[in-house]
């Protein structure tokens, strides 16, 4: 219950929010210097005729009240061209938005330039403003599109983006690498991960109905943090609404395959599953003074015989996945925000609230294990483990957001409170089949998963402008608070010999697993800077400090069920049932019991924290028109700790220093302004990769589903036998060289051209390994240097060069292409030799593991007219695809694993309809190919074989809203 408290906070406060309708009309807007694409403040602006008027602020943004009525409105500045905006209309209680006025330098004489009244909605146009400011290379996403893709989290809007890959829907790679070299930040603070297998966090819990914008910086600065290589992906929410709004949402989605389909598998969970976290009915039975059974075996009466009999009862009883009817996505979303304007303070503040249900049901699903022949004239891989079934997934996502801002003449301060709730129920039923132990052996297995998760961050930040010194101070502090809970996964297999059920050491015991996960994040920084008017040009001065605690506990508690002379059927709930738990019938030596493996000390556990303090300085120097370069260098001091335990407590380790050290990062950015609308760019810079919290670690994670387990990166890999060290425990970071140049052009309506070129270099690359002495585990691992060779194209262009009929048509499409290579370490090396094929030669170089050698994203779009049936209507295909990439390097006998290509088309419509187009109407169509999701195990002129593959089907998505104003 505790975890609804920050949803209740956020549903509290936003009854005091103020509902005032003012009779008089608003007009705002923001104004930039057309050259720079900077805000200009001090600017006049005001109604011809009147009195009345207003000056931008520091961040080029003005408010004006007036009376409802037919304007002029005059925009001057000195030593600009005055704008003359005419027929301006004011409506009673409502906000004119003018978010995007340029004023162009005058060169000789004063001029005045007249346009007509235009609201501008589309927030396009200030990325591209940002991008083509910025002093390094960016890309991003803005709220506007999310509506026009029709995307409802940041995962599937970041499929739009240059260079930019999802994977699983959830996790966000740049330039084809890995999650391990995507930094992500929130409002620019660092917030934790929610998912202990991941480096990144899951894009999926993140509504678009809260995000402004989403911003990618692919080359690194000093102001940055220097943890990213691929790109640093910033979230931006809203804070301070330029006008009043208010809307609510509905969508709904169907799947053939998933939906209303009366096979779908769940379980019983607790009654608060839909709201995304369990109500007790998972809760583990004991946590300490838990008896052994071989110390109550011969006394089941005695007082701790007694308590072993109630910890056994208390488990739940269920243990076998149901078969029942599936229901079909659906979606709410709720927000309002607004702004009030005082003589010498403004303040606004927005409110959302999101829900999101979503069911999947995958049929045909398949996870396999195989291995090389000991023959090297053999290049068919062999069968080890293969696990063929079904399983159901149903998540629930509830989110809430809520800031307030508050704006003097020189100051801005913003609070923003958001909590995010999210629950994933699965059940699965599988067949099962080994030959590990030279003997084929059959089986079957139910698995039950409930994973909660939750996260609040609360964000305090400030911003003050010195307009006579033109100093420029901002700070920001932002705690977080992260869970991961997986409450009572079980796991139940039975092994079949021709009909004869039995559940041993063969096939493995059932297993009750409760894992759990709790982080702390606190962030701070401040940073100041200052402009100066120099002969040769501008000079600007930025310099700052920044600081990041984390704080992580993790421990997975596992009970091992024996199952002793228990009558079997193959219906797992048997197992529990009172009268079959131990003593069974009165004996001794029959019925279910349990074994603690956390007891008396649990070496799944772990406690780790990290300090990083960091100081940077920049120069921006603008020697002569139209060449800007920035030159940084930035301090981190990093230092990682852990307590924790290896499974044989031969390696202690209490709050002991596990990765220590002093970085510097040095940065050059340089721009060129080929044209007024050109860029040419150049960039270098040093960043890091640091292994996480789990990698770093004694920790061993096994997925029930597959049998696959994760191994930390502080294990050592050695043959006791031939004496080989696989691996030697000592995990470091990595050192990037990253070197970029980039085209680009932006033309009229959002239109723009870029090209890129890229190289990285790779100095002790983590990536995953198997790992040899113990089947299907994975470990993280330093392998050799390598580097990745890459290049970009985007392209926007409307087609209305094809003619007047084609003026609403558009293409886009980003193409991203890379070469990567790792040499081989000599165990890697000589491994891959002693295990070749026959005829096979092996090379000294191989593909990085996680580098997608090419990345295409695609789109067609249609923006209706201004009159008829087609005004407000907007429709697109969208068509994603990355190539096959390496994602588990194989040593001795075990063959590479690689992602295959998935193909991804959709389809998206909106249509506007309505007085003032308030409602909106949107249909989407995802995986129209009905491509499958695939990963295998590739080798030396043999048959590809699955390591994991999922049918998902086709969704069609059904989507409403309403814009209340």
């Amino acid at each position: 219950m505790i975890l609804k408290k920050p949803l209740l906070l956020i549903a509290l406060l936003s009854l005091f929010v103020p509902q005032l309708f003012a009779q008089d009309g608003f007009i705002r807007g923001t104004v930039y210097e057309a050259s720079t694409a900077e805000p200009l403040p001090g600017v006049t602006v005001f109604l011809e005729g009147t009195i009345i008027g207003a000056m931008t602020d520091f961040d080029g943004k003005f408010s004006i009240t007036a009376p409802a009525g037919k304007y002029n409105l005059r925009v001057s500045f000195i030593s600009f061209e005055t704008i003359n905006i005419q027929d301006v209309v004011v409506e009673s209680g409502k906000a004119l938005l003018f978010e995007n006025l340029r004023m162009e330098e005058a060169n000789v004489l004063l001029q005045e330039v007249v346009v007509k009244a235009e609201v501008i909605r589309n927030s396009e146009s200030a990325i591209l403003s940002i991008k083509k400011k910025s002093a390094g290379m960016i890309d991003g996403i803005s709220s506007s599109n999310f509506r026009k893709i029709g995307d409802s989290d940041a995962a599937s809007s970041m499929k739009r983006v240059p260079g930019v890959s999802v994977e699983g829907g959830k996790y966000v790679y740049v330039r084809g690498l890995g999650d391990r070299y995507t930094k992500t930040t929130l409002n620019g603070m660092d917030i934790p991960g929610l998912d202990p297998d991941r480096n990144t966090l899951q894009m999926d819990i993140f509504p678009t109905n809260v995000i402004d914008n989403i911003i990618i910086a692919k080359t690194f600065s000093a102001e940055n943090p220097a943890d990213f290589t691929g790109g640093a992906i910033d979230i931006a929410t809203k804070d301070f609404p330029e006008v009043r709004k208010a809307s609510v949402s509905l969508s709904l989605g169907y799947n053939p395959a998933m939906h209303f389909n009366p096979d779908y598998l769940t379980y019983e969970g607790g009654k608060y599953d839909f709201l995304g976290f369990d109500d007790g009915t998972r809760k583990i039975p004991a946590t300490e003074n838990i008896p052994f059974f071989s110390s109550v075996i011969a006394k089941p009466e005695s007082e701790q015989g007694l308590r072993y009999r109630e910890i056994l009862g208390a488990f739940n009883p269920t243990l076998s996945a149901m078969r029942q009817n599936s229901l079909m996505d659906y979606s709410l979303g709720l927000s309002y925000g607004d702004q009030h304007n005082g003589k010498k303070v403004s303040w606004g503040y927005n409110f959302a609230i999101s829900y999101k249900n979503t069911t999947e049901y995958y049929e045909d699903t398949e996870f396999g294990r195989y291995g090389l022949s000991g023959d090297a004239s053999v290049v068919e891989m062999e069968e080890r483990e293969y696990t063929f079934g079904d399983y159901g997934s149903n998540n629930a996502l509830l989110g809430g957001l809520v800031g307030l801002a508050l704006k003097t003449e020189k100051s801005k301060y913003r609070i923003n409170l958001l909590h995010l709730q999210n629950g994933e129920s699965k059940a699965g039923v599988f067949d099962y089949r080994n030959a590990d132990q030279g003997a084929i052996f059959y089986g079957f297995q139910h698995n039950l998963e409930y994973s909660e998760r939750a996260m609040t961050n609360l964000l305090l930040n400030g911003k003050h402008f010195y307009s006579g010194s033109k100093w420029e101070i901002e700070w920001k502090i932002s705690p977080t608070r992260s869970t991961m809970d997986d409450p009572d996964v079980r796991f139940t297999r039975y092994e079949d010999r021709e009909g004869s059920l039995s559940i041993g050491t063969e096939s493995g015991f059932p297993e009750r697993i409760w894992r759990e996960l709790s982080e702390l994040n606190v962030g701070a920084n401040i940073q100041a800077s200052k402009e100066f008017e120099m002969k040769t040009g501008k000079l600007k001065l930025n310099f700052g400090s920044a600081y990041v605690y984390k704080e992580r506990e993790y421990s997975i508690r596992t009970f091992a069920l024996n199952i002793r002379n228990v009558p079997l059927t193959g219906d797992p709930n048997e197992l529990m049932l009172p009268e079959n738990l131990w003593p069974l019938g009165g004996s001794i030596s029959k019925g279910t019991t349990y074994e603690a493996d956390f007891v008396p000390v649990n070496p799944n556990s772990f406690d780790a924290n990290t300090q990083n303090t960091a100081g940077f300085v920049s120069v921006e120097l603008t020697p002569f028109n139209r060449f800007r370069t920035v030159i940084g260098l930035r301090a981190e001091n990093y230092t990682q700790r852990y307590t924790g335990q290896d499974q044989l407590g031969t390696y202690v380790l209490n709050n002991e220093v596990v990765l220590e050290s002093l970085d510097f990062f040095p940065s050059v950015n340089v721009i060129y302004n080929l044209k007024e609308n050109q860029n040419l760019r150049f960039s270098y810079g040093k960043t890091i990769a640091r292994p996480s919290f789990k990698e770093l670690s004694y920790a061993e994670i096994s997925d029930p589903i597959t049998s696959r387990t994760f191994i930390g990166g502080l294990f050592r890999d050695a043959n006791d036998i031939a004496g080989i060290v696989y691996w030697d425990g000592n995990l470091q970071s990595s050192d990037i060289h990253n070197l970029d140049l980039r085209w680009e052009i932006f033309q009229q309506k959002g239109q723009t051209i870029s090209i890129s070129a890229f190289y990285k270099s790779f100095i002790r690359p983590i990536e995953m390994v198997q790992f040899v002495t113990q089947a299907a585990a994975f470990q993280p691992r330093n392998v050799g240097d390598g580097r990745v060779i890459g290049t970009e194209l985007e392209l926007r262009k409307t087609l209305g060069f094809l003619g007047t009929k084609f003026d609403n048509f558009a293409f886009s499409a980003n193409l991203t292409f890379t070469n990567s290579h790792i040499r081989l370490s000599e165990t890697e090396y000589v491994s891959r030799v002693d295990n070749a094929r026959e005829g096979e030669r092996v090379l000294d170089y191989r593909q990085m593991a996680g580098q997608a050698p090419y990345i295409i994203n695609a789109g067609f779009t249609y923006e209706g007219g201004e009159k008829g049936f087609m005004k407000g209507l907007e429709a697109g295909f969208y068509y994603n695809v990355q190539g096959t990439t390496l994602l588990y390097v194989g040593i001795v006998d075990r063959p590479n694993v690689y992602t295959l290509p998935f193909h991804s088309l959709n389809f998206n419509a909106n249509k506007s309809f309505g007085k003032d187009n308030k409602m909106s109407l949107g249909v989407k169509v995802d995986n129209i190919l009905n491509d499958s999701k695939s990963a295998v195990f590739r080798s030396y002129n043999a048959q590809d074989q699955f390591f994991g593959r999922l049918l998902p089907g086709r969704t069609f998505s059904l989507r409403f809203s309403y814009s209340i104003f």
